[in-house]
């Protein structure tokens, strides 16, 4: 437009410096040669030339000049409008790039919300810019750009819809079944249920029915490298109530057992205040137990029974376990050197292990634990090296085996009353990856578990 206006200012001083020229060269009258005709009157050509100077005309191009004058600054303001329109565009198209690109890399499923917000923003865009396409005239490479990366966009935005819709129904169900597990804990909160009481050594029960959390109580007190031994709670029928705790840690070879400790309470036992320190020659294995104030091993390298006097910290009996594979043959998975293995219940004193006629599978005895004597026997089906551990309870033989590091699992009973055996499912939790001893105490009801040198504690939960 500008360039319009400065030629038609050109041509009108042009046609001011003509009219300017013929006036000084042109002469407005000039001798001409005439004729006379037959009446005698004199006859003769004039030339007149056109008016001196060209006025209307010129007025006509200073008007058409202005006009397009107005119309280019009003063409140029919108000019100004459009650019200051594409450069949000450009930008409003760069925020909407970036937060596809980060949905396209993102593992996390985004709800239908988040695309429908994506799919207004990108159309107002479009609509934008397609009527900055139909006001301008002619093609625009920039508007041409932003009009395609906008389709690009949404392209890009219904794909990604399209391939997360199977997450977002995933995470909906999980969210839904979360919403019912959540409402079911609290309900079940509101609804608890303090277990039935059964008093302490009676067998009135049903068996075990599930354990608590662990209480972890401490690291044994020689250290974390003595990841072998057992502990736990003596067990007095004609004194129950008396607290008297034992720890004994084997020595780093993980099968000499050489020291124990006794506390004389369980607070004693948590600020190491031991009410004495022994020393024994010739324990092996993790299956100690402590009933009725004497300490019940099995005799270092061979198939022999100790009964060991804590008030003297002397031997008082040493028997043979009749037809007991020792050697680590038919040891506890993933704990070696426990060939035979104490238990304690209400009843009084058993010995678990196996046999060569059993065929590795455990063998439970029922011993006099004044004599040692064998009193009566069972052969059970579980093969003793696939168990992690076992305990008594009311006569009942329970064993372990690991799910996982941290999860073991209670899966195998036998019935010593009735000469039934089962399954059950009870999962137990725990510190650290192998068991090495469980021991069960009738008067708190509770299971002492010695887990890779760290001392555990659970409270049993009975069937009623």
């Amino acid at each position: 437009m500008k360039h319009t206006q400065v030629a038609a200012l050109l041509f009108m001083q042009s046609m001011i410096v003509l009219a300017g020229s013929m006036a000084a060269t042109e002469v407005l009258f000039a001798n001409v040669s005439g004729s006379v005709d037959d009446e005698g009157t004199c006859q003769c050509s004039v030339y007149l030339p056109d008016t001196t100077f060209p006025v209307q005309k010129a007025e006509q191009l200073e008007i058409i000049a202005a006009t397009l004058s107005e119309k280019f600054e009003t063409e140029l303001s919108q000019v100004r409008e459009y650019s200051k329109m594409l450069d949000l565009y450009q930008q409003q198209i760069l925020n909407l790039t970036i937060r596809v690109e980060h949905m396209e890399k993102s593992s996390v499923s985004y709800t239908e919300l988040d695309f429908q917000l994506l799919k207004v923003e990108i159309s107002d865009l479009k609509r934008l810019v397609t009527q900055l396409k139909s006001s301008l005239v002619g093609s625009n490479v920039i508007v041409e750009q932003i009009y395609l990366e906008i389709t690009n966009l949404t392209i890009l935005v219904n794909e990604l819809e399209s391939l997360d819709k199977t997450n977002i129904l995933a995470i909906r169900r999980q969210i839904v079944s979360l919403q019912n597990q959540l409402k079911e804990c609290e309900e079940g909160m509101n609804k608890t249920t303090v277990p039935p009481y059964f008093p302490p050594g009676s067998c009135i029960h049903r068996g075990l029915l599930n354990v608590s959390q662990p209480y972890i109580v401490k690291l044994n007190w020689r250290g974390f490298s003595y990841k072998y031994g057992s502990w736990g709670r003596d067990y007095s029928p004609s004194n129950p109530e008396k607290e008297v705790y034992w720890v004994a840690p084997l020595n780093t070879d993980g099968r000499y057992l050489e020291y124990y400790r006794i506390y004389s309470s369980f607070d004693n036992l948590l600020l190491f205040k031991p009410m004495y320190e022994s020393r024994i020659r010739y324990g092996e294995g993790s299956g100690a137990a402590l009933y009725n104030n004497y300490l019940y091993y099995h005799a270092y390298s061979s198939r022999h029974m100790v009964k060991h006097d804590l008030k003297t910290n002397t031997m008082v009996l040493r028997k043979e376990l009749p037809n007991a594979v020792t050697s680590n043959r038919f040891s506890y998975a993933g704990v070696s050197w426990q060939d035979i293995d104490f238990a304690v219940d209400e009843s009084g004193l058993w010995v678990i292990y196996s046999t060569e006629n059993s065929m590795g599978n455990i063998v439970i005895s029922k011993l006099n634990e004044t004599t040692l004597d064998v009193l009566n026997t069972w052969q059970t089906r579980q093969y003793k090296p696939s168990v992690s551990n076992a305990f008594m309870l009311c006569g009942v033989l329970y064993a372990t085996r690991p799910m996982n590091t941290r999860k073991e699992e209670i899966f195998y009973m036998y019935d010593t009353n009735t000469g039934q055996e089962g399954s059950i499912s009870v999962i137990m939790d725990k510190k650290l990856d192998t068991i090495q001893s469980i021991d069960y105490n009738p008067t708190d009801q509770r299971l002492y578990v010695y887990n890779d040198g760290y001392l555990l504690r659970y409270d049993v939960t009975f069937q009623p």
